[in-house]
């Protein structure tokens, strides 16, 4: 398999944030007419690497099991493949450290996972951890060591013949989850709790701009921020801060066009789809994926009923220019429209 040339020049971006590749997955309204009436342009290639059959079921509800979760996998990456084929022309076919700087590193087990914040990803990092032998168990490990122990590898931090030959021949991951529901979780997490990075660094700047007579001490500590505000900067084309991973649209952040993920599972069905991954890649037995809540453990779970209500506050409008900011990653991972009135 061949791998475009690589090109390696670094993006400067805010701490916490990433540059958006804007000529990537933009999309207009004639976009999205000729996404729904091109025909599928059928991508003839295919990834060296595979899952492995090291794990094998054990009865015949497995069998059935393993079964249908093959058949799902082969249809979303179908699906996949099939958008990113009538969207290449405006897709970089130059892989460069900023595609791969979200992508972590299992060796032993040969696993790329693709960060998406809101989509499960602090239990899969302790699961990579597990793997890596950095600790015996998921439930042991604290969310500070999750997220700022620097114990797991980046794809990036590889030279281009490290990273070229673990695209190769890895498995690489992706976990996506529902939008909307992914954006109010990530509102809900660095805005509406105590936070010393988003509400100085997004807060500030948020509520100086969109919000009318602000106090002091809401200028002061950028505490506050209401979700009508952060949908006004999430959607303003000159917005007063950049993009930050956590609402980052996947389709931007793991460059599933560029990558070919071999397995792509869903936060709806995380449990299920996790494990039947590592059990395809020869992972212990006794390792399952967790299913706790480390932060904020108290708090309302974010589902669909609570998202609408969230949207709720939003004009019409609004709902519809949320949805077009993440259209690709609603038509790339097969999730309905949330709303009816939307077009």
């Amino acid at each position: 398999m061949q791998f475009p040339a690589f090109q390696w020049t670094k993006h400067s971006a805010t701490p916490g944030s990433r540059e958006q590749d804007m000529g990537s997955l933009r999309v207009t309204k004639r976009h999205r007419k000729l996404l729904k009436t091109s025909p599928v342009v059928s991508n003839s290639s295919h990834n060296s690497s595979s899952l492995s059959s090291s794990g094998s079921p054990d009865s015949p509800e497995e069998s059935w099991q393993w079964h249908r979760l093959s058949h799902i996998q082969e249809a979303r990456r179908r699906l996949m493949k099939e958008v990113c084929a009538k969207y290449k022309s405006s897709i970089s076919r130059t892989i460069t450290p900023h595609h791969v700087s979200r992508i972590y590193v299992e060796d032993k087990y040969k696993l790329l996972y693709c960060e998406v914040p809101k989509a499960g990803c602090s239990n899969w990092k302790r699961i990579l951890m597990v793997l890596s032998g950095l600790a015996s168990s998921t439930h042991e490990i604290k969310h500070d060591a999750v997220h700022y122990g620097n114990h797991l590898k980046r794809l990036d931090s590889f030279d281009r013949q490290g990273i070229t030959q673990r695209l190769e021949t890895y498995t690489k991951v992706l976990f996506v989850r529902e939008p909307l529901e992914r954006l109010v979780s990530a509102f809900r997490d660095k805005f509406e709790n105590p936070n010393t990075y988003y509400h100085p660094v997004f807060g500030k700047p948020i509520i100086s701009k969109y919000r009318v007579n602000a106090s002091k001490v809401a200028l002061r500590t950028g505490s506050g921020v209401t979700f009508q505000e952060f949908m006004q900067y999430l959607l303003d084309v000159h917005r007063p801060v950049g993009m930050d991973i956590h609402w980052e649209p996947t389709s931007q952040l793991c460059s599933p066009c560029l990558l070919d993920y071999n397995f792509i599972g869903k936060f709806e069905t995380m449990e299920e789809e996790a494990n039947f991954l590592l059990r395809r890649t020869g992972a212990p037995h006794n390792l399952t994926f967790p299913s706790f809540k480390d932060r904020n453990p108290k708090a309302e779970r974010t589902s669909t009923h609570l998202t609408h209500r969230y949207f709720a506050q939003l004009s019409t409008s609004e709902r519809q220019r949320a949805y077009d900011f993440y259209y690709m990653d609603y038509l790339m991972f097969n999730y309905s429209k949330p709303f009816k009135d939307l077009y």
